[in-house]
């Protein structure tokens, strides 16, 4: 297939890029490499996809929210599938730069959806998120139930970004699955989040911010089952449930080609023991700064993955141990520490 991966400089984008060409598929990667956080790091995980990729590969520079490029772009390539990985990521963030969050989560998933809607792409595969389950307490969190309470602006655009693709699966036929991502780790990963953050202050002797006492539970989830996940939805097109009862209607499905699964470890665990962990892999202890739990967080993520486990055939099996050594490593290489 001929494969438009948006955010492909990306933490997940850039995995997902290297497991479609490794297959044989041929991959264009999308993304603007802003400086929301470290742009070197953008250009190395890109660098590794281009070696890799030789000829299968090609970059294009451009922001979602470019109506024009965008459309260029999907006339000129005529794409067999999309996954659309680019957003403007976390919760916290949302709080100081809402604007950033609805140009390229909202406008730019409309230029993405225009682009398959104009030039018959097969299958699109998005992002969405855990954050949509919001106020939500009824665990493990399951696409089966309403996810209609959002708590941050990050969470609304990408419940947004679920109905949008809705709309268009009704109107215009193209077969589109929104999965909601559970707190991705592993190698190559943000700078903002949580294990990258802590992994360079213990090193550098530095206190860390440990939010609600430490108590979070996360469905943290190895970005190497991601990858099987987001590959395997991709080959597996959205279609019309029949079972789709307009008088009880069900939250993950429709008469039309939309789908949405959630894409966890399956397997919470408690940020404590998460720092335990990696003190572990580190051979060293952190100096905490406990704190009371920020706007917009909640206090636990857990995923029902049955949806994407009888679509699929997913089966996240890394454990955490594993998964945190992986990046330790990662790490110390990278960094030369």
């Amino acid at each position: 297939m001929k494969v438009l991966v948006t955010g492909a400089a990306g933490f997940i984008g850039s995995h997902v890029s290297k497991a479609l060409l490794a297959r044989g598929d041929e991959v264009v990667g999308l993304d603007n490499l802003n400086d929301y956080y470290d742009v070197a790091l953008k250009e190395a995980r890109l660098a590794r996809v281009t070696e890799a990729g030789g000829d299968a590969f090609r970059f294009v520079r451009m922001n979602l929210e470019d109506r024009e490029g965008m459309a260029a772009l999907f006339e000129a390539e005529k794409f067999d599938g999309v996954i659309n990985l680019a957003a403007q990521a976390g919760v916290r963030h949302s709080l100081d730069a809402p604007f950033d969050y609805i140009d390229s989560n909202i406008t730019g998933f409309l230029t993405v959806l225009e682009g398959c809607r104009h030039n018959a792409v097969k299958h699109l595969v998005y992002a969405s998120t855990s954050s949509v389950y919001g106020a939500n307490t009824n665990m493990p969190f399951s696409v089966k139930n309403p996810a209609d309470h959002q708590v941050a602006l990050y969470g609304a655009t990408k419940r947004a970004n679920e109905l949008m693709a809705h709309s268009y699966s009704h109107l215009f036929g193209i077969p589109t699955t929104g999965l909601r991502f559970f707190t991705v780790y592993g190698p190559w990963g943000r700078p903002d989040m949580a294990l990258f953050l802590f992994t360079k202050a213990i090193l550098e002797g530095k206190p860390i911010d440990v939010f609600n006492g430490g108590h979070h539970k996360r469905d943290f989830t190895y970005i190497d089952d991601i990858v099987r996940g987001v590959v395997g939805t991709l080959d597996t097109p959205a279609a019309p449930d029949p079972d789709w009862n307009s008088a009880n209607p069900s939250p993950q499905s429709s008469n039309v080609p939309w789908r949405i699964h959630n894409i966890g470890g399956g397997q919470p665990v408690e940020l404590m023991r998460y720092i335990e962990v990696i003190e572990e892999c580190l051979g060293k202890k952190a100096e905490k700064n406990f704190l009371p739990m920020q706007p917009g967080d909640v206090p636990e993520t857990s995923a029902s993955v049955e949806t994407l486990v009888a679509a699929t055939g997913y089966k996240p099996d890394t454990p955490v141990e594993e998964g945190v050594k992986n990046f330790v490593d990662w790490y110390r290489n990278f960094y030369g520490v």
